[in-house]
């Protein structure tokens, strides 16, 4: 209803003298109109504005989108394309979900682990990581002190209750949770488990992740041991290796052991980042190179593959630190090559 019918409705209900009714005759009138005001007021907004309304364009879950991101830009990862994705699908797709979705990623340093959860947040907001609806939390950052786990716990509850009862779409991802004060984590035991809702507040449509570098030793171990009985690493499957996460992620010190979430089975997907080859890692420097706008050759790969450390001794098998120091490496050798032509 336009602006003008609006007030012609006021006036003619509030000037009409001896009408009978015409009080609540106008209120009802306002309040038709003003919902329909707000409502329209809220459909602009949305148009400027991220918002959380499932009509708006802000808030569209695209697993087409992931996957195509996983499989360009992840490698070596076959068992996290498959479990994610299946995973985020069943629990987008589903209007009423049972409980939130938890998935706890695990694995050796520089795997892809933020990787991955920064194109979850890509494939489902408009604005990615920058989306108000997306919450980070590193524990080093914002839980640094053990004697305050307490504290923690109580300002963490706030914070996703707050956050959830503005958006149920909402994305919690919790980076190094392995480094998390001991017990913290079951803070959130509440918003993850099977409850309708909680002080009127429906928290089963959010999506928590957990990253941690636990059960990282175990996952590499089995995966030496799978390669020296000539096991091909395409064939492992998540069931030889869940169990190690789920078991590394309770019995290892950090956020984690001892969990009230483990206990109880909240932890919907234990998903295991398996150590970088060589192989991955020139993939990894490949990309890198691209992306900074030079021509990548073999020759460049090799030299920033080079540059980093590999284990065990005897065949030099696993990268140390996986991709997570290839951009510094590749941006240390550009420089070398760019130097050398400046200045020989």
């Amino acid at each position: 209803m336009e602006l003008k019918q609006v007030t012609v409705l006021l006036l003619v209900t509030l000037i009409l003298p001896g009408c009978q009714g015409s009080v609540s005759l106008g209120a009802t009138i306002f309040g038709i109109t003003g919902a329909a005001l707000y409502a329209s007021f809220d459909k602009l907004r949305c148009t400027f504005y991220e918002c959380c309304s499932p009509k708006s364009d802000w808030i569209k879950p695209n697993i087409t989108a992931l996957n195509n991101a996983l499989d360009t830009h992840l490698h070596g990862q076959h068992l996290v394309r498959d479990v994610v994705s299946r995973a985020l699908l069943g629990h987008l797709s589903n209007n009423d979900p049972a409980k939130a979705l938890v998935m706890s990623f695990h694995g050796w340093t520089g795997g892809g682990k933020n990787y991955v959860a920064k194109f979850i947040a890509e494939s489902i907001y408009k604005l990615g990581m920058r989306s108000q609806y997306v919450h980070i939390f590193v524990s080093t950052v914002h839980f640094p002190h053990e004697q305050q786990a307490d504290i923690y716990k109580l300002h963490l509850q706030d914070w996703i209750r707050g956050n959830v009862s503005k958006c149920e779409r909402s994305l919690f991802i919790f980076d190094e949770i392995d480094k998390m004060p001991l017990g913290m984590i079951n803070g959130i035991k509440p918003f993850i488990d099977y409850h309708e809702s909680i002080d009127k507040v429906d928290f089963r449509k959010s999506i928590f992740v957990f990253l941690s570098n636990t059960g990282g030793p175990d996952i590499t171990r089995e995966m030496l041991q799978l390669w020296r009985s000539g096991r091909k690493r395409e064939e492992v499957s998540l069931k030889d290796l869940e169990h190690l996460v789920e078991r590394g992620a309770f019995n290892e010190k950090g956020g984690l052991h001892k969990s009230e979430l483990i206990q109880f089975s909240l932890v919907d997907h234990y998903v295991p980042f398996l150590p970088l080859e060589r192989r991955h890692v020139e993939l990894c420097a490949h990309d890198e190179i691209r992306r900074r706008g030079f021509t990548s050759s073999k020759e460049l790969i090799k030299k920033v593959a080079d540059e980093l450390m590999y284990f065990p001794p005897e065949n030099q098998l696993f990268s140390t630190t996986g991709c997570k120091k290839v951009a510094q490496k590749v941006s240390y050798i550009i420089a070398n090559v760019q130097y050398d032509e400046l200045f020989d």
